[in-house]
Order: structure tokens, then sequence, then C-alpha cells
């Protein structure tokens, strides 16, 4: 699939997307490999909420994926709740050498059933699996977890760009199944960005449209 990075271009589909996890787990690594094609190994955490714009083909159809990195730390929990309601998306991520990260998802599933519409995609992600030899948590039991959530799971690493293109295409195309009919027309009353479908040429539109969040 072919990925642009032209905010101006025109799209078909607009979805937003949630990265959410505990903090070092890698999440603000694996959009800048996604987003820049960059890795740094230095670890800056997110502070309150961060984002990017990549667009990819999915099919004959152009996704615009505007992607949120959340801070992980619990002192931004409350912050990150206002992001849920108007996302499409979430992708759970855990570090694959820290178990803890691991054990920690079933309080974000908490955050996310108490806050994201039903409607909300999720994909779980296990990062960091080129560091060999440090693995906490088994492949298996991690692919049974997704399988219980009915999600699908990757495993990634931002450093050598395993996988990290699979997760975003990955997600547009189940977006694009599960949301893709026309739901939502621009200029109805319904909350940040949550139009999912845009006629061709459109994408002008819904960008004075637009609100902050």
């Amino acid at each position: 699939m072919q990925e642009f990075s032209d905010m101006n271009q025109e799209y078909d589909y607009l979805f937003k997307l949630l990265l959410i996890g505990d903090s070092g787990v890698g999440k603000s690594s694996i959009l800048l490999r996604f987003a820049d094609d960059a890795f740094s190994e230095c670890y800056i955490s997110t502070i309150g909420v961060d984002f990017k714009i990549r667009t990819v083909k999915v099919g004959d159809k152009t996704v615009k994926l505007q992607i949120w990195d959340t801070a992980g730390q619990e002192r931004f929990r409350t912050l990150t709740t206002a992001y849920y309601r108007s996302a499409h998306g979430v992708i759970l991520v855990y570090d694959v050498n820290d178990k803890n990260t691991f054990v920690h998802l079933e309080e974000w599933m908490k955050e996310i059933r108490k806050n994201a519409r039903e409607t909300i995609n999720l994909l779980l992600v296990g990062n960091k699996c080129d560091l060999i030899g440090h693995r906490e948590v088994d492949y298996e039991a991690a692919k049974t977890f997704a399988e219980d959530l009915k999600v699908s799971f990757i495993e990634t690493s931002a450093k050598d760009c395993t996988n990290v293109h699979k997760v975003f295409h990955t997600m547009a195309e189940e977006l694009r199944i599960k949301l893709g009919s026309p739901i939502c027309s621009p200029g109805e009353n319904d909350e940040t960005d949550s139009h999912l479908w845009l006629p061709q040429g459109s994408s002008k539109a819904i960008k004075n449209k637009r609100k902050c969040c």
C-alpha cells in the first residue's frame, strides 16, 4: 500500500487513531517510525498529547490517518480520556520485554470501555520484539489475549521497522470495512472529527468545520 505525508492531499476517508499504553512502551517511537521513517535511541516521555497525519492507500481509496500519541503516565490520564470519544480506532501498545506493561492492558481496556464509543476499533501491538533474550511476554499469551478481545495482534519493532507500517495499514483497512459506509455528512451535529466517509474532493470543506481538541 502506498503512503503519503501531504496534509493537503484529497482523501476518501478520515480516521482518528489513538496510541494508548504505559509510558516507555514505544508509542512515540512507533509513530515517529511510521510518519517520518525515523528512530531515536533517546527516550523522552510524551507530555500530554502529540499527533501526526499520514495518508495511505487502501485498495483504490485514499485514507487520511490523524494519529494521536498519548502520555502513558497516570497524571495525564484525565487529559487523555478527552480524546477517546472522537477516536475511531485505538492502538493498544505494550512492551514484550516488560510483563507489567502487558498486565496493565486490563486497566487500559477499562479506560477504553468507559470513555470510547461502542464502535471503536482496537488493535493490540507488542513492541520492541527486536530485543533478543529480554522477552517477558510470550507471543502466544498475547495472541490469546487479543483473540479474547476479538482484535488483531501484531508484534513490532520501531527500531528496525518490523511490522510498523503493517499496524497502521491493518487499522486503516479494518476501519474502512467496519465504518466505510457514509454514516455522517459534514455539518451534522456529531463529535469532533467523526466524519468517517467523505465524498471525493470534500477534504477542504471539512477542514473548516473541524474543531480543535
